[in-house]
Order: C-alpha cells, then structure tokens, then sequence
C-alpha cells in the first residue's frame, strides 16, 4: 500500500513537473508549443490545449469579422487619427474667422494637416492685398506650435523675403490652449499694425520707424508689383 503510494505521488509530481514546463513554454512561444505540448504527454493535456485552441480560433473569427463590418461599403479601412490630428479637427470646426480671412485644403481634407490660410487686409497699409499663408501642423500638435510661412512675397518688417513669420505665440509664447483661430488673428493683426521694433526685415522696419509715408509707398508699389530698392515683388492686389 505503502509502495503503490509512493508511485502514485510520484506520477503526481512527474505530471505536474510536466505541466509547468510545457506551460512555460506555452506562455512564452504562444501558438507554437500548441503541438508540442500536445505530442509530448498524448492525452494527458487534450483538454487543456483544445480549450486555448478554441478560443485563440474564436478571437481569429471576431477580428475577422471586425475587418469585414469596416470594409463592408467597399472602401478601404479607416485610418485611425493621431491625437494631433483630433485636436486639429476641432480647432477647424470650431473656426470663427472674419470676411478678412479664408482657410483651405489644397491636398483636399483629407489632409487636415497641411492647409492654406488667405488674408485680405481692409484697413491699414496692407488694405486690399491678398496673402497667402501654408500651415503645417506636427503630429504632437497642440504641445508644438504649426509652422507657418508667407507663401506670398510681401514688403513687411515682421515677415521676411523667405516667408518666415515673426509672430510670438508661433515661438516663445505659444501655449497648448492657444489654437489655430488665434494665429490666424495674429496674422491679421501684423497686417493692419506691423511692428518696427521686432524685426526679420530690417530694411522695412528702418523705413516704418523713421519715414512712415515712404514705407506706405514702398507697400503700395510692392503690391502692385514692381520693385522696392533690389527687391522685385510680384502683384498681390
């Protein structure tokens, strides 16, 4: 009795010493140890790996019908949007712009993410000129300011011949809260108050400084097309 015990303990322990391994296995290889574990001890795990077949067969089946039900009006998986991309989203919808202003899409709207601002001052200098502007927002955006240029050449103290925008809230100040409303209004603003004292062209920022009526010829005559000093504009009015 004694000895029949001691057999059966150790069957026990033999098993189970079994168990654990081929499990470990299993957890680790995933569908691979599924044969072998069957093949090592034939019947002793037939349950226990039919379960876990069953099961991993039952996920294939609703992941399988999930593509289905999405490709189901035969047009291709919808690409899932970033968290800059939801929030760029509702900055657009949200949008109150005046008449002044205009966004669009020129890659069509499914790129949010690359789009078009136009602004046509009707006061101040720059009353009656058309300005261009590309915005390119960062995945991570809100947390990076968009970039933004002047697509359009403009004689102005704060944009550059290149297009770069001297705008605070486009660098140090820019904040998560801040959206794309408010640089659209910004951009706005330089055009109807250009700022002398912070400059990326210097040359048109001397002229507003010291001689307000010729900067306002120099504007006119840029906008018109033709030439300020070197520099040759093309007609935006």
């Amino acid at each position: 009795m004694k000895v029949q015990n001691y057999v059966s303990d150790e069957v026990n322990i033999a098993k189970f010493a079994v168990n654990f391994t081929i499990s470990f296995f299993f957890g680790v290889m995933g569908d691979k140890c599924l044969n072998l574990r069957a093949s090592l001890v034939p019947g002793l795990f037939r349950t226990d790996v039919k379960g876990r077949l069953s099961m991993i067969k039952l996920f294939k089946v609703k992941e399988k019908q999930r593509e289905l039900a999405e490709n189901s009006n035969g047009k291709p998986p919808v690409k899932k949007q970033s968290a800059g991309e939801l929030r760029l989203h509702r900055d657009i919808s949200e949008l109150n712009l005046p008449k002044t202003c205009s966004i669009s899409f020129p890659n069509g709207k499914d790129d949010l993410m690359n789009f078009e601002v136009t602004i046509r001052p009707d006061e101040g200098y720059y009353n009656g000129g058309i300005f261009v502007f590309t915005f390119q927002i960062s995945p991570i955006y809100p947390h990076e300011a968009p970039k933004v240029k002047c697509k359009t050449k403009v004689y102005h103290p704060n944009i550059d011949l290149e297009g770069n925008v001297c705008l605070n809230i486009l660098r140090e100040d820019w904040k998560p809260v801040l959206n794309i409303n408010t640089i659209i209004y910004g951009l706005y603003h330089l055009f109807t108050e250009p700022n002398h004292e912070d400059p990326l062209n210097p040359d048109a920022a001397g002229v507003l400084r010291d001689n307000p009526k010729l900067f306002e010829s120099n504007v006119r005559r840029a906008m018109a097309g033709g030439y300020v000093g070197q520099t040759f504009f093309t007609r935006c009015i």
